[in-house]
């Protein structure tokens, strides 16, 4: 123990003098103006950002093209007029400089300098521009630009209102996927149906891992159900839900104009109404995201009460609820409990949904909220259906 506090002691000495010692070289930092890019690599189409900081006692004033140039080893670019301002930056604040609807001017792969004279001084940076890797441009291509151009002729079609357009993307998406929720939702209710014979299963061949195996999967033959069934469905769900998660994100970002096709051109961010109805979209009133949470959690619940819901009379109208494989003299604390996974499923799924909707813009509670309606309509099918 002495040694411990021994040890300690010294750390703190040591913090202490290092503190007293580079006291001046602090202030002398915060004496300063700093200009550096937001990242030092960028992808085409590059946003490019670029921080300013005045930590001196003064305000200082520049302008964006005559004081701020940038250039690719060649030349000089030259930005447009609208963009070329004067800004003045009052003492130790800060601010951003976007170019990102310059974003044309940024197309070449090379490394770009930054030069800034002010006040008889000289600051310098650096970013490097490349093409997107071939994984990411087989994902834009495939996913991003299709829905991001989709997302467009929506708003174009219903009056560049962001709300009908969020709700007629999901409409879609959820169509699209209509076939592959539905045999996620018949294989679930299957597996519920034969789990009496998963447990004689694993109870008659307890010892030996391998033959449950093999029985396992001349059982699922023999009753046609495919237990990947729902991994499969979650990964053609996460590309989709990224994507409009990433388009909506940077909906206001004019580099992503890139990705506009032609007949799509006359597409103006200034158009986009983002109110709809008592929500702001992209920043709502506490209130109203609430309450839009609050909704989506019990379409979530109802959701999946059905889905474990089975009304087979073989299983004397109970919820299927999955036991523990208590037989087994060596069963570990740390396997899965199927009760505790149902209750997950029924109780904590919900809640988690509520936070995630409250805490997030208000067009994912909108999103969530018809996929979750489209679900539970689909689970009543299915369920009608299984029963026959």
């Amino acid at each position: 123990m002495k040694k411990f506090l021994d040890i300690l002691m010294i750390v703190a000495l040591t913090l202490l003098v290092v503190n007293i010692f580079s006291w001046d070289k602090t202030e002398i930092t915060n004496k300063s103006v700093s200009f550096e890019f937001n990242s030092d690599s960028y992808n085409i189409p590059a946003s490019v950002i670029l921080k300013i900081v005045n930590n001196s006692d003064e305000a200082i004033s520049f302008n964006t093209c005559e004081n701020i140039k940038i250039n690719n080893s060649w030349s000089d670019i030259k930005f447009s007029e609208s963009f070329c301002k004067d800004i003045t930056l009052n003492s130790s604040s800060g601010t951003t400089i976007d170019y990102s609807t310059e974003y044309e001017k940024f197309f070449t792969t090379w490394k770009y300098n930054l030069s800034v004279n002010y006040d008889d001084k000289q600051f310098y940076d650096q970013f490097e521009l490349d093409n997107k890797g071939t994984f990411k441009k087989i994902f834009v291509w495939l996913f991003y630009a299709p829905i991001y151009n989709l997302m467009i002729f929506l708003l174009s079609i219903f009056w560049w209102v962001f709300g009908w357009a969020i709700l007629s993307i999901t409409i879609i998406i959820r169509l699209i996927l209509l076939y592959p929720q539905h045999k996620m939702m018949v294989s679930q209710k299957k597996l519920q149906a034969i789990q009496p014979k998963i447990k004689e299963i694993q109870k008659e061949h307890k010892w030996n891992q391998a033959m449950i195996w093999q029985k396992l999967m001349e059982l699922y033959k023999t009753e046609k159900v495919n237990p990947m069934w729902s991994c499969g469905f979650l990964i053609i769900q996460m590309p989709i839900l990224l994507v409009i998660y990433n388009i909506i994100l940077w909906i206001k970002d004019p580099s992503s104009f890139y990705y506009v096709y032609s007949f799509l051109s006359d597409f103006k961010l200034d158009s986009i109404k983002y109110d709809f109805f008592w929500l702001d979209l992209l920043s709502s009133w506490w209130i109203g995201w609430l309450i839009l949470a609050l909704t989506v959690a019990l379409v979530q619940f109802l959701q999946v009460k059905l889905s474990l819901a089975d009304k087979n009379k073989n299983l004397d109208n109970k919820w299927v609820v999955l036991e523990k494989k208590s037989w087994e003299d060596n069963y570990s604390q740390f396997m899965p409990d199927p009760e505790m996974m149902n209750k997950f499923m029924l109780y904590w799924m919900p809640a988690m949904v509520w936070v995630f909707t409250y805490s997030l813009f208000a067009w994912v509670g909108i999103y969530w909220w018809i996929s979750t309606w489209f679900m539970l309509l689909q689970q009543l099918i299915v369920n009608k259906m299984l029963q026959k």
